[in-house]
């Protein structure tokens, strides 16, 4: 199954303050761990949300609004994408996780949809462009 595990924004994330030296080493480190075990797709930090841009959707308008967002503890500062055998597998590894933040931290952990779980509504249309669009990914990587 498929992961996304997301560290929460903390006041200091969003304040832009940067992590010490010797956290980027652990963090590598615990990369290199998750890579080796076949665990980790991909990942990377994210910026603090002043950087950032919603859009909202209402019917056919778009609305954008820049950050910051007034909600921290609600906000990702960070993910990874991870492929493990199940949840318990993913909350074991996340367990391991250095702290990624100065204080307390959450990380969340939300499996991905597969297209196996839009088998009952898949239509022969859908099913040809999402194969396209995959196909064109694995080209790509």
């Amino acid at each position: 199954m498929r992961v996304m595990v997301m560290v929460k924004a903390t006041e200091d994330s969003e304040a832009g303050r940067m992590p010490p030296a010797e956290l980027l080493v652990e963090m590598g480190k615990y990369n290199e761990e998750l890579v080796k075990a076949g665990i980790m797709q991909g990942g990377d930090g994210l910026k603090p949300s002043s950087y950032a841009k919603r859009i909202t959707f209402d019917g056919k308008k778009r609305i954008v609004t820049d950050g910051p967002f007034v909600e921290t503890r609600e906000l990702v500062a960070g993910y990874w994408l991870w492929t493990v055998k199940d949840m318990d597998e993913a909350v074991e590894w996340v367990k391991r996780c250095p702290n990624p933040m100065f204080g307390i931290s959450d990380i969340d952990i939300r499996p991905v949809y597969e297209m196996e779980d839009f088998a009952e509504i898949m239509t022969p249309e859908a099913e040809e462009v999402h194969g396209r669009v995959r196909d064109k990914l694995a080209e790509q990587q």
